[in-house]
C-alpha cells in the first residue's frame, strides 16, 4: 500500500493512495482516527490492507501534508553512504552517527522551502527515511523489519556553515522547512528488499546523487536495532537513514542551493519528492 496524510477540514486524515485517488483510510476502516501517525499507533495498517474501497477524492484536488505530519521523533542519520563518507575523506564510522530534527522542518511534497538569512550554505541530500510501525526497545536485527510500516522519501537540507560551527551538527539541520518528505508512506511490502531501494536527486533537472540502499554501511535492521537500544521508538517516528554521494559541499566548484531551484528527490520504489527553493 501507499499511504498518505492530507489535510481536510476534519484535520490531518490518513489516506491509501491508489491509481491517482485517495481513500481516506478511516472510513475504510469504520470512522474516526487522524492522521498516519493515529493509524499506526493504533495497529490497524493490516486490517487497512484487507479493507474494502470506497469512494475517493482525486490526488490532484488533496492537499497532502507530510506522510507522518506529527512524529514523535525525527533522526538523521550522518555519513552512512560509504561513497559518501569517502568524498568527505571521512573513515566511516565504527557505531551510527545520528541527530535530530524537529516538527517545525516537515514540509510536504511539492513545498517551497525559503533559505535561511543566518546561513549561505545551504545543501542538499537526498534520503530514505522509514518509519516505525509500533513500539521498538531493545529489537534485534533479525525482527528489525518486523517494526517498520513503511519508507519515505527525505530531503535533509543542511545549512553547512551552520553544521560545521560546532562539534554538534544539529545548528544546521533544524531551521523551518528542512525536512522535506513524502508524497507517501510506501509499504515494506511493497517497497521490496530493504537493500535494494533506489535514490536519486536531479537539481534543476541535472542528476547530482544515484545510488542503492545496496551501499549503506549500517543497513535499516542495523540502524533499528541499534537505535531501539538507545530510546524507544514510537509508531510514526521517521528515521532518515543517511545520503548517498554527490552532496554540493563535496563537488568542486562547491554547489550551494538558491532561490528559484527545485530539487527531485526520487526513487524507483518510492516515488518523487519535488522541492522548490523560494
Amino acid at each position: 500500500m501507499q499511504l498518505v496524510t492530507y489535510d481536510s477540514d476534519r484535520g490531518p486524515r490518513a489516506g491509501v493512495l491508489r491509481d491517482g485517488s485517495v481513500y481516506d483510510a478511516w472510513e475504510l476502516l469504520g470512522g474516526g482516527g487522524g492522521s498516519l501517525r493515529d493509524l499506526l499507533a493504533a495497529g490497524r495498517l493490516e486490517e487497512l490492507a484487507e479493507a474494502d474501497l470506497g469512494s475517493a477524492q482525486p490526488l490532484a484536488s488533496v492537499p497532502l501534508l507530510p506522510p507522518v505530519p506529527d512524529p514523535e521523533k525525527i533522526i538523521g542519520i550522518g555519513l552512512n553512504y560509504a561513497e559518501h563518507a569517502k568524498e568527505g575523506r571521512m573513515e566511516p564510522p565504527s557505531s551510527p552517527t545520528f541527530f535530530a530534527k524537529f516538527r517545525n522542518a516537515l514540509v510536504p511534497d511539492g513545498a517551497a522551502v525559503a533559505l535561511p538569512e543566518a546561513s549561505k550554505k545551504v545543501d542538499y541530500e537526498g534520503e530514505i527515511a522509514f518509519i516505525v510501525g509500533r513500539r521498538a526497545k531493545n529489537v534485534s536485527e533479525a525482527e528489525a523489519l518486523d517494526y517498520i510500516a513503511g519508507y519515505t522519501l527525505f530531503n535533509d537540507l543542511s545549512a553547512r556553515d551552520l553544521q560545521f560551527a560546532t562539534p554538534q551538527w544539529m545548528p544546521g539541520k533544524v531551521f523551518d522547512g528542512s525536512a522535506p518528505c513524502g508524497p507517501a508512506m510506501v509499504t515494506v511490502d511493497e517497497a521490496g528488499p530493504h537493500d535494494a531501494l533506489g535514490i536519486a536527486l536531479d537539481l534543476n533537472g541535472e542528476r547530482m546523487q544515484e545510488s542503492t540502499t545496496a551501499d549503506l554501511i549500517f543497513s535499516i535492521p542495523e540502524l533499528v536495532s541499534h537505535l531501539s537500544t538507545l530510546m524507544t521508538l514510537e509508531p510514526g517516528d521517521v528515521v532518515a537513514t543517511g545520503t548517498p554521494a554527490g552532496v554540493g559541499g563535496a563537488r568542486q566548484p562547491r554547489v550551494w542551493l538558491k532561490s528559484g531551484d527545485e530539487v527531485v528527490v526520487s526513487s524507483p520504489q518510492l516515488g518523487r519528492l519535488t522541492t522548490r527553493i523560494a
